[in-house]
């Protein structure tokens, strides 16, 4: 059920773990067995032990296609994520240059093939005008793990233009976006 309040929190987790995995790896992108799409509940591989079944050692792809469950909202973002990481040419740079960690806040944020990352990992805060350090310029979202056909919550404006001002003196040169960081929320950021 899309009201669910556990199942939401497992999705929004699950999709921002997918999209720090891929935006920290190095040169391709891996999920532990049993993560990927389809999976049932657990992986066993045909042995004596098991009669040699291979139920719990397939993919269910039927899933995508199940309008009552999530996994249709999940397959959408994979698809998604993936789609950008190929646009941008994300595995021909070779490590993340992180932006901003606070642990207590539980927020990450760093560059990546010219794209900024920022999570927003807490359970329950979110946070308004939450200075993320960048390059100067103006930003766009190109992906939201939030959006509602990604079975979120839809709390970010897809099409909101954000700027960099400059913070701290002038001989530093440095500037910050202020953003919006709904709980439970990953963003990626292009400059345009």
């Amino acid at each position: 059920s899309n009201t669910n309040i556990t199942t939401r929190r497992a999705v929004a987790l699950h999709k921002m773990i997918r999209l720090v995995t891929l935006a920290c790896a190095h040169k391709g992108y891996l999920n532990f067995m049993g993560n990927e799409f389809g999976h049932p509940e657990w992986i066993d591989f045909p042995s004596p032990a098991n009669g040699y079944s291979y139920h719990h050692a397939r993919r269910l792809w039927s899933l995508k296609y199940d309008k009552n469950l999530y996994f249709p909202d999940l397959f959408a973002f994979d698809k998604q994520m993936i789609a950008l990481a190929k646009q941008t040419q994300l595995f021909a740079w070779d490590y993340p240059a992180l932006l901003h960690i606070h642990e207590d806040d539980k927020i990450l944020a760093f560059e990546r093939s010219k794209l900024i990352f920022v999570f927003n990992f807490h359970p329950e805060h979110s946070f308004s005008d939450y200075l993320i350090h960048a390059p100067a310029g103006k930003y766009k979202m190109r992906l939201d793990t939030d959006e509602s056909r990604f079975g979120g919550l839809g709390r970010l404006n897809p099409d909101q233009v954000h700027f960099t001002s400059p913070i701290g003196d002038l001989i530093e040169n440095r500037h910050a976006l202020s953003l919006y960081l709904p709980s439970r929320c990953a963003l990626i950021l292009a400059r345009v």
